[in-house]
């Protein structure tokens, strides 16, 4: 039986390239598309589909709170999040609201059919460089060293006291990317929000208010 797929997506361009790409396949079938979450909501109630491909920006209701939404009043049907957003705070995000699985919109066409499957079939699937980053999100920093971290900067998320940390370590952007399998225009967009929270002027301040925490202390 062919699995019934929804696609929720602001951009007309790549609705019609996911339909291409899905086109004429035996086990897949494309019963519609929405444009915002109040869409994709009214859809999926129309139509039932067994798959939710989910952006997560979208007009009016976001793709988080839509997946939220549709995974409490239809929990049988999978959402895979298809995003350009590859930052943990998303991940997480989606996942606690419900998805299944979280590809990234560089995904081709095999590993979008293999994600496809895998979510009707209720398992979780991510894109390998979202399940790296996963693993590394994890396994980077202790437990003691994270709860100490998140005492002494509440204000901060789990990944931007990870941040502060590799920062206080003296490393850069690009170091720091590389380190969590980040693009460097997500960690500048990290820093830019830890300095804000922080009410530092510079990375410089920020150093020094980290190390005062006793962050930082690795490299040393």
């Amino acid at each position: 039986m062919s699995i019934r797929v929804l696609i929720a997506d602001d951009h007309v361009f790549y609705r019609e390239g996911v339909r291409a790409l899905l086109a004429n396949l035996p086990d897949i079938t494309m019963v519609g598309e929405a444009s915002s979450g109040e869409e994709v909501i009214a859809r999926t109630a129309e139509l039932l589909p067994d798959v939710i491909l989910m952006d997560l920006k979208m007009p009016g209701i976001n793709g988080i709170d839509a997946t939220r939404r549709l995974h409490e009043s239809h929990p049988k049907t999978g959402v895979l999040v298809i995003t350009m957003f590859d930052d943990d705070d998303s991940v997480f995000a989606a996942m606690r609201a419900g998805a299944r699985g979280y590809l990234l919109k560089d995904a081709d066409k095999d590993e979008l059919v293999r994600a496809i499957i895998a979510v009707d079939r209720g398992e979780a699937i991510f894109s390998p460089a979202i399940a790296e980053r996963m693993m590394n999100y994890f396994s980077h920093a202790p437990k003691a060293e994270q709860s100490k971290a998140s005492s002494d900067f509440p204000d901060l998320t789990e990944r931007e006291r990870e941040i502060l940390e590799l920062i206080a370590q003296g490393h850069n952007n690009s170091v720091i990317a590389n380190r969590l399998s980040l693009s460097v225009k997500t960690v500048q967009n990290y820093v830019s929000s830890i300095l804000n929270k922080l009410q530092v002027v510079d990375r410089y301040e920020a150093i020094v208010r980290a190390r005062e925490k006793g962050l930082g202390k690795q490299a040393e």
